[in-house]
């Protein structure tokens, strides 16, 4: 059947399709160029290195496009796969379009380096990623409306088999959007929740309330664009403001008369700067993407919302902007486990079996898979593409799992970190290196000054989850006492876990032996709560990082954040003494680029046994003077220049000290 002819039925269908070019790079270009040529639309390409005559966007912007109606795209995976932007952009593709994908020559595909494994494979250089290739590869084929044209056999592309004609959106609300706008137009007062997959009309909804509400709706999302929907159909009772501008219009107290609080893509906004938001308002509005690259709308209800006194749970889940039948949504669905799965808990007595997962177990067992996936995608609600590439293909990953009876009830992933030489820890240390990964040995090495922390061999937990049916059993416990014993077998230094502080978590974590080592100065935006860190100890090397990290923990912490006293465990010693670890930090900072916050604790003891002047340490660190202001007063150039002059400060106190190393 001819494209012309294809596109009519695709349109009169209400669908979009998939394309795959699969050859060499400048095959694949051409044949896109000449198939766009076919037929009318806005043919936007999705590449770093699309042809100069053809219209482009990178992939890394392309969550700038979500809330557009583009007509046929091009999505170029020659080189680099970014699922993330591949979700994005199918989102914004309109009923009768094409995705034309370029991909490599289809044998070679699945052993070719691919560039985007650079944001989330932790390897200095792109990697191969061969199951998630593989998985696609299967998907592709398995589908009998996808078309794969490998280079050079011929192309056949086939008509969709005979469906209803599809009814576009005419303007008014459609009975699920009806009802639950009448809802909305009644509330008094009240958290709203509306959650949909794309496509399904919910920000179309969100500007059909703000122009019926008789009052003034306030908007916001993580950006403008993404609100674009919303704000085409405002009228003048309606106000758009950026979260952050937003945010202090409510801690100083401006917000005045508003009726409704909107929020788009909340899922996409950290949860503490939402709530703080949210307690403004009258009304709130939240709405969120079930299927995304932002995160999962399931897990957003189970931790954030959850924690709301009192919620109203709205859901959308006919299409709009394309019909049921259409082939695009389902295949994107799939490929990256979009849908909302928890294993079903057929039963729920009996004990749990423990089992190893290899990670080319994730390719012959695929609903093992689906269900890993699904208990992760449960429990962290910015679960992602990206979290699903790594695991299938990033190196020196661990998997275990418990089971009962047929379903899984508990999944652990682990990470492994360390084994840097000598020389590179040292650098880290020092402030000079940033190799990729690594996040616990790196940090404790980097901020809490151990660098023999990147030496050791250790594993981090990554992720840990346990379905909802099964919690309180000791399921988490038992699959992180499996892993200490398989850590052990292995000759690992220690287990790490780096979260965000709760008395719960560190509860969970105590139980299971490990033992905090680190804490932030500063709540984490995402979840506003204290980033922790906490090691199991499993060798004497081990065991040593572990009771000098505690105690340097114990001893500095009155410097780092005394306004945190009475929330954290903390035993905070007494001694201001420099000891040999401090003149090392110092030594640290003057000589070399370790970074102000990480030796606050040895400066201010310096400071207390110095009878120096030391005039830029002592104004802002006793003094309590903000940067901007001991900048101003010692006519500095700016943050740099109070930075080397705060060095230049140390190496006095050292010489004077006659501590230089």
């Amino acid at each position: 059947m001819s494209v012309t002819l294809l596109q009519q039925q695709m349109q009169r269908l209400g669908v979009r399709r998939l394309l795959v070019f699969s050859g060499e790079a400048l095959w694949c270009e051409q044949q896109a160029i000449q198939f766009c040529a076919q037929s009318g639309g806005d043919w936007l390409w999705l590449s770093d290195s699309a042809p100069d005559e053809v219209n482009a966007c990178s992939p890394s912007a392309a969550h700038t496009l979500l809330g557009q109606d583009i007509l046929h795209g091009v999505f170029d995976a020659r080189r680099s796969l970014n699922v993330e932007a591949l979700a994005a952009f199918s989102g914004t593709l309109k009923a009768g379009s094409w995705l034309i994908l370029l991909v490599p020559e289809w044998r070679a595909w699945a052993d070719t380096p691919d560039a985007d494994s650079l944001r989330w494979s932790e390897q200095p250089q792109a990697i191969p990623t061969p199951r998630f290739i593989r998985r696609f590869q299967s998907l592709l084929e398995q589908d009998s409306s996808v078309t794969v044209w490998r280079q050079p056999l011929p192309c056949d592309l086939v008509p969709l088999p005979a469906a209803p004609d599809w009814q576009p959106p005419d303007g008014q609300p459609t009975a699920e959007q009806s009802l639950i706008l009448q809802q909305l137009l009644q509330a008094h007062s009240g958290v709203w929740v509306l959650t949909a997959a794309r496509g399904r009309g919910k920000s179309t909804l969100a500007g059909m309330l703000i122009r019926q509400w008789a009052g003034i709706c306030w908007v916001t999302a993580p950006a403008k664009a993404s609100a674009s929907r919303i704000l085409h159909q405002t009228v003048e009772t309606a106000r758009f403001i950026a979260p952050d501008a937003l945010l202090a219009l409510c801690r100083e107290g401006a917000v005045t008369g508003a009726d409704w609080l909107i929020i788009d893509e909340a899922a996409a906004i950290p949860a503490p700067m939402l709530s703080e938001l949210m307690a403004s308002f009258p009304r709130v509005l939240l709405t969120t993407t079930v299927q995304g690259y932002e995160g999962t709308g399931r897990g957003f209800l189970l931790k954030f919302c959850a924690s709301l006194p009192q919620w109203h749970d709205l859901r959308l889940n006919a299409p709009v902007r394309w019909s049921s039948a259409d082939t695009l949504e389902p295949f994107i669905s799939e490929l990256l486990l979009f849908d909302e799965h928890l294993p079903v808990a057929e039963q729920t007595d009996g004990t749990s079996e423990i089992f190893p997962i290899d990670a080319a177990d994730w390719l012959s067992e695929p609903a093992l898979l689906t269900d890993f996936y699904g208990l992760l995608t449960s429990a962290h609600y910015r679960t992602s593409p990206l979290d699903l590439r790594r695991l299938l293909d990033a190196p020196g990953m661990t998997f275990s799992a418990s089971r009962m009876h047929n379903t899984l009830t508990g999944a652990l992933w682990l990470v492994d970190e360390g084994g840097l030489s000598a020389e590179l820890a040292q650098e880290v240390w020092a402030g000079r290196r940033r190799p990729r990964g690594n996040l616990v040995a790196q940090s404790l090495a980097a901020h809490a000054g151990f660098p023999e922390a990147a030496v050791l061999r250790s594993r981090r937990v990554s992720r840990i989850a346990v379905h909802p049916a099964f919690r309180r059993r000791g399921i988490a416990r038992d699959l992180l006492a499996a892993q200490k014993q398989c850590a052990q077998q292995a000759g690992l230094d220690f287990l790490s876990v780096s979260f965000g502080y709760t008395s719960d978590l560190a509860s969970l974590w105590q139980q299971a032996g490990f033992r905090l080592v680190r804490i932030s100065t500063q709540k984490e935006a995402s979840s506003g709560c204290y980033a922790a860190m906490a090691i199991l100890p499993l060798s004497a090397a081990g065991q040593a990082l572990a009771d000098n990290a505690q105690s340097q923990l114990n001893r500095d912490w009155r410097w780092l954040a005394p306004q945190t006293e009475r929330v954290l465990p903390i035993n905070i010693t007494t001694d201001t003494a420099p000891d040999d670890a401090d003149w090392r930090e110092l030594n640290g900072f003057a000589f070399a680029h370790r970074p102000l916050e990480s030796s606050l604790p040895a400066l201010n003891r310096l400071l207390l046994h110095s009878a120096l002047p030391l005039t830029a340490l002592r104004a802002h660190l006793q003094q309590g003077q903000s940067v901007a202001e001991v900048v101003r007063a010692l006519k500095l150039s700016g943050r740099k220049a109070l930075l080397t002059r705060w060095r230049q400060e140390t190496q006095q106190a050292l010489k004077s000290a006659g501590t230089v190393e």
